[in-house]
């Protein structure tokens, strides 16, 4: 029962961890890199309208979000999991992967954008956060 009871708060905690650091930089990158003269993004809809104005620089904190987000719920989930840990940390990249595949049909994203972001930001920073903790783990820290 100890195992269920952690793993759950170790999904549980991982997908809000997740979110938090993910709309944090969202938030963050906005304010640093203000979106391009004349775009509104108060709105969906108005934001769709405003992509063919973006930069690339305007693509950076949106990727950083989505993989340090998915890091930093995967660290934690792996951390606090008592159980197949690897499989849990997986689980908050592919419930974070499937955000961006919304994502991808909602927002007409420049398709080298695309593929980064699905391909480097969530599965890849779920198996690193997993390995993080996991090295944590080693025998040989242990002995030391």
């Amino acid at each position: 029962m100890k195992y269920i009871i952690l793993n759950t708060i170790a999904i549980l905690g991982g997908l809000v961890l997740a979110g938090v650091v993910n709309m944090g930089l969202i938030s963050l990158g906005a304010e640093l890199i203000p979106p391009p003269a004349g775009a509104d993004v108060s709105s969906m809809d108005e934001l769709k309208k405003a992509m063919p104005l973006f930069m690339p620089q305007h693509f950076v904190f949106p990727f950083l979000a989505h993989s340090l987000g998915t890091l930093a719920g995967a660290v934690f989930a792996a951390k606090v999991a008592a159980t197949h840990k690897l499989i849990i940390a997986f689980f908050i990249g592919v419930v974070f992967l499937a955000g961006g595949i919304v994502m991808v049909f909602s927002l007409p994203s420049p398709i080298w954008f695309n593929s980064l972001d699905l391909i480097g930001a969530y599965l890849p920073m779920a198996y690193l956060g997993y390995k993080f903790v996991k090295g944590n783990d080693s025998p040989l820290k242990k002995n030391a």
